[in-house]
Formats: structure tokens, sequence, C-alpha cells
């Protein structure tokens, strides 16, 4: 029996193949396992399509193994940090609540948290309400945990301010609500379609080995087919034609995933997050600091310790730092703060 999805998009496609491809991306975007076939396909496609068409490339690959051997181990370690990423927790406050108080979890009252304590791909995680604890044991608890987050925030916030309107969880700073996994994400940067999670404190280095991995197989991709178009064999005219139509879509891929990865090197860097970059006037204890100024940067070779090799205290809180502090790093530098080191 044939499924109500496929009639829709059967009837659609005599219509309109624009909204069958968007209809496609909706399903498979709805699907864990679907978008990570997608991608697997995608990957197969473009590079299994040299393969067929360069006879040159295989000849060379007799001759000297280890260049396409490479480039294979390249192709497979890309797929594998895709599932390694996608498949990882970007560190919700949930566990942060959790770990803090020494609970299951601790929430504000709410008719949202059992929609709060289920992931979207269906996977429990276990809660504590009235009925499992006592309600003295959960007001203390809850009073610990606003109390630990009222010390991360500048003076002049009230408990207000930090609390999701969606899930009604105390935030501490850097953390956002995110409408896709319907949880609260710690250090949110972004929720990545292609990835189908989140990326936050926990797998943010994780992406950034993915794209940088992406990028490398993109670019090696591009030269071989750029090597196949300039090869002076004889070959027929529509294997040039079936390449320089692939060719575009994945010239303009590694330009994006260049510049992603020069982005997020930025933000390591400066330990910064997408969303805090670009809604930096939105988020309340972020206004009103000077501009230039990274409020929790500590350093380059800190934060780049903190992004790459932090794994024991993943869920240590940054607190805000007092707008004195963030005003004597705006001054200009001067030679005592070279030879200080002052950016490191």
């Amino acid at each position: 029996m044939a499924h109500p999805g496929d009639i829709v998009v059967a009837s659609a496609a005599r219509k309109n193949p624009s909204e069958v491809c968007s209809r496609l991306f909706v399903r498979a975007r709805e699907s864990p396992w679907g978008l990570k076939a997608a991608m697997v396909v995608f990957h197969v496609f473009f590079a299994g399509v040299l393969f067929l068409l360069d006879r040159d490339l295989i000849r060379r690959t007799k001759e000297k193994p280890w260049c396409t051997g490479t480039y294979l181990v390249i192709f497979g370690a890309t797929l594998a940090q895709y599932f390694f990423t996608s498949g990882s927790s970007p560190g919700y406050v949930i566990d942060a609540m959790r770990a803090a108080n020494g609970m299951k979890a601790i929430f504000i009252e709410s008719p949202t948290v059992l929609k709060q304590s289920i992931s979207r791909n269906g996977n429990m995680i276990p809660s504590i309400n009235q009925s499992q604890v006592g309600h003295n044991n959960s007001q203390m608890n809850s009073s610990s945990w606003l109390k630990f987050v009222a010390d991360l925030y500048p003076p002049g916030l009230t408990n207000r301010n930090w609390t999701c309107p969606y899930c009604n969880v105390i935030q501490p700073p850097r953390s956002k609500h995110c409408h896709d996994c319907d949880k609260c994400v710690l250090q949110f940067d972004h929720h990545c379609l292609w990835l189908g999670t989140c990326i936050g404190k926990k797998n943010h280095c994780r992406f950034w080995w993915y794209i940088f991995e992406e990028t490398i197989l993109c670019i090696w991709t591009v030269i071989l087919y750029i090597t196949f178009l300039h090869s002076k064999d004889t070959k027929a005219w529509w294997k040039d034609f079936i390449l320089i139509v692939l060719l575009v879509p994945l010239a303009f891929c590694v330009i994006f995933l260049i510049l992603l990865l020069l982005f997020h090197s930025y933000l390591a860097l400066t330990n910064q997050t997408t969303y805090e970059t670009v809604k930096r006037q939105r988020i309340l204890y972020l206004r009103g600091i000077p501009a230039g100024v990274h409020p929790f940067s500590n350093g380059i070779f800190r934060n780049l310790r903190a992004f790459c090799c932090s794994r024991v205290s993943v869920y240590d809180m940054e607190a805000v730092p007092p707008m004195e502090e963030l005003e004597d790093r705006a001054r200009p530098y001067t030679c005592v703060d070279v030879v200080s080191c002052r950016c490191c």
C-alpha cells in the first residue's frame, strides 16, 4: 500500500518539480536517517562520477595507489566525522542542572516539563518531579540552581530575564532555546540543518573538524574534476558536459565551506558563537559592551585550549565579566601589552 506522503509527492511531481524537491527535503529533514542517507548519496555521487568517467584516473590509481588511497581515506573520514558530529550532544541546560544539583534533573514547575524531557530522536531523559522527591527538596535544589546562575550574571538583571519562555528552565549565560531540538542549549551557536542537531558547547570542536575535512575533500574533488577536463585524452563530449554541470555546484560548495571554516576559526580564537555575533544587540547582558570587545575571550591560546582540549569540565559555566574589566579591554594596545602577550 502506498504511503500517503508518496502520493502527495507523486501528484506534486506532475505540477511543479521544485515543489517535489522541497517536499523531499522536508521529509528527509524530519527523518534523521533520511537526512544522513541523503548526505551519503550526495558524497558518493560526486566522487563516483569521476571513477565512472575518468579512465585515466583508474590508470593512475594502478600506478600510484597511494594517491587515490589517500583521497578515499579522507572521503571515509569525512563521512565518519559527519556521523560522529550529527550524533553528538551539543550540551543541554538540563544536563548542566543535573550535574550542578547532583540529581537526575531539576526543573521549574511547568506543563512543558515532559516536552523538555524528551529529545527529538525519542530518547527519554529522566526527570524528577514532586511525586518523586519531596517538595522541600525540589525547592531547595531549584533555589540552589537559581543562586548558581545569578552569580554568573551582572547586577541589574532579574531571573525573569534568565528564564526560558518556552520550557521555563533558568538559562545560564550564553545558552538559548532551540526550537528545532525543543531544548535549551549551552553556549548555543546554531542549529545545523545538514547535521540535524544543534552546535553548542560540547560539539562545536567536532563541527569545526567536520567542516575542515569536508573542505579538504571538496577542494581535492574539484582538482580531480579540473584535471579530467584538461586531460588531452580523447573522450566523448557528453562526459565533459556532465563534469562541467557538476563542477558548478561543487565550486559553490568549496567557496561556502572555506568561508564557513574561516568564520568558525575566528569564533574559536575569540571564544564567541554565531548567535552572539549575529544577535549581539538582542542579548541583554551583551548590550552596552564596547565594540570590538569579546567579553568571554581569555586570550587566543586559552580560547583554543578550551575549544579543542577541554573534555573534563564541559559544563563549567562562564560568568559575564564586569563592565570595568570590559572597558579596560577596550583600551588600545601598548608596547607593554604586546610584550606581555595581552592578546594571548
